[in-house]
């Protein structure tokens, strides 16, 4: 399993200006909750299921299996 960053580098800063913005909480969902702190719950449970492999919701990071 791997973890890597989207190689879209425009993407990459958009979504870290967001980050920045939002106290390190997740641009793409709504309020700033313990579960929306990036890497967001949805992702580390994502992380967890040794069949996923895709993009966190943001885009931002990608799992490989």
């Amino acid at each position: 399993m791997k973890i890597r960053l989207n190689p879209d580098e425009k993407l990459v800063a958009v979504i870290k200006k967001g980050l920045k913005e939002k106290n390190g909480h997740c641009p793409c969902q709504i309020g700033s909750t313990p579960e929306n702190k990036c890497m967001c719950q949805e992702f580390r449970e994502q992380i967890a299921d040794e069949n996923f492999e895709g993009y966190c919701h943001c885009m931002l990071y990608y799992k490989e299996k």
